[in-house]
């Protein structure tokens, strides 16, 4: 006959005995710090626990405090102080109806040195009585890079106008993403002669022509 007998109690094991224990939980940290803690006299605890509470409020202040501010941002430079102006060399007289010419085309080069892009108008040269464009009317100009472009100048009054001078300039409106400025840039002798040797073309008066010399005396006949 088959069936299951009665249970056996569990005893503990005797001396020199061992069982399996399924499960068991060995010592916890923080069993030492808890015998460590309440073995501490009672002024040492209080002044532990206000030194722990010191250093947590000083944590929380330290993590809601907010990040140091950047350092400011370099400004962008002004339009005039990045812009150079070379002159070329005279780049020849519009086409005229054979009447004497009234303007002439210079060449010139524009650097940008650095910052953002410049955008440029020539807006005079110099003098009342002159006037002046570049061509095309308004450019731009990258940093880094170099443009080159013609200034037509144009006599419209002779009155009061020198025949020479020196360090004739450029009245030009320059424009970035900072500035808008109106700056004169001023030039050499070279320059200086092709510019005088047009407004001298323009405006000195020339001399009549002469009639022709008489081939014979007014007087003179000629007799059979």
């Amino acid at each position: 006959m088959t069936g299951i007998g009665p249970v056996e109690p569990v005893e503990s094991p005797g001396a020199g005995e061992s069982q399996d224990v399924i499960g068991g939980d060995g010592p916890r940290p923080t069993d030492r710090w808890s015998a460590w803690w309440g073995g501490l006299p009672p002024r040492a605890r209080g002044a532990l626990a206000a030194t722990a509470a010191a250093l947590l409020a000083a944590g929380v202040l330290l993590l809601t405090d907010d990040p140091p501010p950047e350092p400011p941002a370099t400004p962008l430079p002004w339009p005039a102080n990045v812009t150079a102006w070379r002159y070329l060399g005279p780049a020849g007289l519009p086409e005229t109806d054979g009447t004497r010419p009234t303007s002439g085309r210079f060449r010139f080069a524009v650097d940008v040195t650095a910052g953002p892009p410049v955008t440029l108008q020539v807006t005079g040269a110099a003098f009342p009585g002159l006037t002046a464009h570049a061509l095309p009317h308004a450019f731009t100009v990258h940093a880094g890079t170099t443009r080159r472009v013609t200034v037509e100048i144009a006599v419209s009054d002779c009155s009061g106008l020198p025949r020479n001078a020196d360090l004739p300039f450029l009245d030009v409106t320059l424009r970035n993403a900072r500035a808008i400025q109106h700056h004169s840039f001023i030039f050499g002798r070279a320059y200086s002669e092709d510019l005088f040797a047009l407004l001298r073309g323009a405006c000195d008066p020339t001399s009549p022509p002469r009639a022709p010399r008489p081939s014979g005396s007014a007087g003179s006949q000629n007799a059979d």
